[in-house]
């Protein structure tokens, strides 16, 4: 008799009223578990990035508890005041820089709308030849199937440009009124983490345990779940966030109006393969030199090449060293994809559900012996 729970339905000699039961016992089983998710639904933000952070710093937590002795009174006062040390200051690390980013986000918004309007209506002559030489040069590659004028050009740039920012100025007025909201899951997920790291190992065995799969499946499921998370975080968001950074202070010491929200644009742009970053910093370098300050232009062009492309180079390999193993390209779409359907949780969403699914696939076809070769 095989003891793979998978298998158990495939007894011999099963009656029809057994049959019968367990028909029933597994619809309601199903019935129970999809009233669980809608209980647990308008928390799953909270309990997905709880998870995550518990994930991401647990090795750091395990280190300054594993020599603890939970027999002794001492040891579960120092275990439960760690948790509660890991849960406030990784609600503090949120809190603090989001705060300073939300505030000077907004106010440079409305900066660079200016901005925008400033450079349309000072320096018409140079951005009309430039659109004069776009539109002709869209009219000679298509053999005058596409006519456009450099007006038209222009309005299109500008109601694009202004259509873009104005979302931005409504997205930051609507998390300025969820400010609540925030808090509150914010709360929430510090009283999450305080009981992941203090029952997290039980809780996860808890959960395991209730899953009718192999054990070495679990296992491998597991230990890919905990390597998908920690790589993507670290090989493409943390990445991503240092580019970030370094186009802010480059930004910044070029004094382009709006930095911040040109980061945040940069941030984005980083997981679209071959271009990344370059999609920010190439038109803004080409701008400043078609306005006049060639030499700036160019400087500004290397420097950005320099320490915010070429850091992805440097950076991802050396975070990644080949454990996901993954074309670029399939990590973009999962992303945007994981965007479209989630949301911002969809950012870790995306590429774990391509990669959790790959790795399935994996293991059906090892257990029923299918070569891929």
């Amino acid at each position: 008799m095989s003891n793979d729970p998978l298998h158990r339905g495939d007894e011999p000699g099963l009656s029809p009223s057994k049959m019968v039961q367990n028909y029933v016992f597994g619809a309601i089983l199903i019935i129970l578990f999809i009233m669980v998710c809608r209980l647990f639904a308008p928390f799953f933000t909270v309990l997905l990035w709880s998870t995550l952070l518990y994930v991401l710093l647990s090795p750091i937590h395990h280190r300054l508890t594993k020599n603890l002795d939970y027999t002794r009174t001492s040891g579960i006062i120092v275990k439960n005041i760690l948790a509660v040390v890991f849960a406030l200051g990784t609600a503090i690390l949120i809190l603090i820089p989001l705060t300073f980013v939300a505030s000077l986000f907004s106010r440079q918004i409305m900066d660079l709308m200016r901005f925008v309007r400033e450079v349309f209506n000072e320096k018409p002559d140079v951005l009309w030849d430039l659109f004069n030489n776009i539109s002709q040069f869209l009219k000679d590659i298509t053999a005058e199937r596409i006519i456009i004028s450099g007006d038209e050009i222009q309005r299109w740039i500008v109601d694009t440009l202004s259509s873009s920012l104005q979302r931005m100025v409504t997205l930051s007025s609507t998390v300025a009124k969820n400010v609540g909201s925030f808090l509150l899951g914010l709360v929430l997920m510090m009283f999450c983490l305080f009981f992941f790291y203090i029952d997290g190992a039980y809780l996860s065995r808890l959960v395991l345990h209730a899953i009718p799969i192999r054990k070495e499946y679990i296992s491998a499921l597991t230990g890919k779940f905990m390597d998908i998370t920690r790589n993507l975080f670290f090989g493409y968001i943390m990445v991503a966030l240092i580019q970030a950074v370094m186009a802010y202070i480059i930004f910044s010491i070029f004094q382009m109006k709006g930095a911040l929200v040109l980061a945040a644009l940069t941030f984005i742009c980083v997981f679209i393969p071959m271009i990344g970053g370059g999609l920010v910093w190439l038109p803004l370098g080409l701008i400043r030199i078609i306005s006049g300050d060639l030499f700036g232009g160019v400087l500004f062009l290397i420097v950005s090449g320099l320490f915010i492309s070429l850091l992805d180079n440097v950076l991802r390999p050396m975070f990644l060293r080949d454990r996901i193993q993954l074309h670029p390209l399939i990590i973009f779409f999962a992303i945007l994809g994981g965007v479209s359907a989630f949301g911002f949780n969809g950012l870790v969403l995306g590429p774990m559900v391509v990669i959790l699914f790959l790795t399935v696939l994996d293991l059906f076809l090892t257990e029923h012996k299918i070569e891929t070769d």
